[in-house]
């Protein structure tokens, strides 16, 4: 478990990964090289769950979460930083298995299985994590974990948090169960369900989809764990104020987004039924759209309430918004596309840094602060630092 903020340091460290399908490999860069950065001031053992208070991740991203924080053997990361890339090269066609053959009826077996029933089994996925991580659960994470999901039984969102499993049996599910259902993206994988129990012999079931329904940016989902924290007094939070700007360091990592190619209007929404909003010409515009539209509203949230504290540099979003074709998709597995999508984020390091203008949505430079390259550079010394800190106290 990573050392308190308020005892132990001056900072209180949250990372944050958005959801999206494969182009979870976007941040999977970004974390690699933040995980370079923290090894050159560190040594070749530190490993990112070492330097953050919690790490929160939704769908892929909470796939990427558990990696970072599931111990193994020995009581370390199961996964490097600079494997996770990888991991989904390997992966990802088994778990969005690729239809061959002529465009038209490609498009045709998708439509159908989009409307009777999940466009993958999601088998795969339930093996792959089940070998992975066994029996390992949620309260045994290497530092505090949120993942969010939504249960389509009690239409509400569920947030799967270390600190709540530690606290209560009930909450306390298997990982490779959150990873599942954190995952189960609608008209794309299977709801998932399970139960937990307690040493009393009392149950809770689960009737999950995938947390994007909720919180596609689990940004503020974790910052108002320290909210929460304060206000039932954990003893972290012992000597700070409600949203402690100055105190608290925030990376908001997403996984790519269409906005600068339009792919949809009013014109065209205006013809849509209920099948064509959710299956159009091979894309999904309402899980686009939900999607996009919680993202967007967390990152305006967030970059203003930081902005209105004057510590906007507390708060380091990394997003592209200028995807298109098969680079904006969450499931187009192939080689070529998972490729693009690495040289994506490989790329997006040597953009200058952007901030979301309020107004537009759009992500604009922001004059003289530099690449993020530099940002997670200077990210990873004051990291570095906080943990040093707390090493002497």
């Amino acid at each position: 478990m990573a050392s308190a903020c308020s005892a132990k340091g001056n900072m209180f460290t949250v990372l944050s990964i958005d959801g999206g399908g494969i182009r979870g490999i976007i941040p999977a860069i970004h974390l690699a090289f933040l995980e370079f950065k923290l090894q050159e001031l560190d040594g070749p053992n530190a490993r990112i769950a070492d330097y953050f208070d919690i790490i929160a991740g939704t769908s892929t991203g909470g796939l990427v979460t558990t990696m970072l924080t599931a111990p193994n053997k020995d009581n370390r990361p199961m996964y490097a930083a600079k494997d996770i890339p990888g991991f989904y090269l390997e992966h990802s066609p088994k778990i969005f298995p690729q239809r061959r053959g002529n465009n038209f009826l490609t498009s045709l077996a998708s439509f159908f299985g989009t409307v009777i029933g999940p466009k993958y089994d999601g088998k795969y996925l339930r093996s792959m994590t089940n070998s992975l991580l066994g029996d390992l659960t949620l309260k045994e994470t290497l530092t505090n974990v949120l993942i969010p999901a939504f249960d389509v039984k009690l239409l509400q969102p569920v947030f799967f948090s270390t600190n709540d499993a530690k606290e209560n049996a009930l909450r306390n599910a298997r990982l490779a169960d959150i990873c599942v259902a954190t995952s189960a993206a609608p008209t794309f994988l299977p709801a998932h369900f399970f139960t937990t129990s307690d040493k009393d012999g009392k149950t809770r079931s689960f009737d999950l989809i995938d947390g994007g329904v909720a919180a596609n940016n689990p940004t503020m989902l974790a910052i108002n764990y320290i909210s929460r924290g304060i206000a039932i007094k954990n003893e972290e939070f012992n000597d700070m104020k409600p949203m402690d700007g100055e105190r608290t360091l925030v990376l908001s990592l997403g996984t790519g987004t269409p906005k600068n190619e339009e792919k949809y209007n009013a014109a065209m929404a205006s013809k849509w039924g209920a099948f064509s909003w959710v299956f159009e010409n091979g894309r999904t515009p309402l899980v686009d759209i939900f999607a996009d539209a919680s993202s967007d509203v967390v990152d305006f949230h967030v970059s203003t309430l930081f902005q209105s504290l004057r510590c906007k540099k507390n708060y380091l979003r990394i997003q592209d918004d200028t995807l298109t074709g098969n680079g904006a998709s969450v499931d187009i597995a192939t080689p070529q596309n998972m490729q693009s999508l690495a040289e994506i984020g490989k790329k997006l390091l040597e953009k200058p840094i952007s901030r979301v203008n309020l107004d537009t949505g759009r992500y604009e430079e922001i004059k003289g602060e530099g690449i993020n390259a530099e940002a997670l550079a200077h990210f990873a010394k004051r990291l570095s630092e906080e943990r040093t800190l707390r090493r002497k106290n």
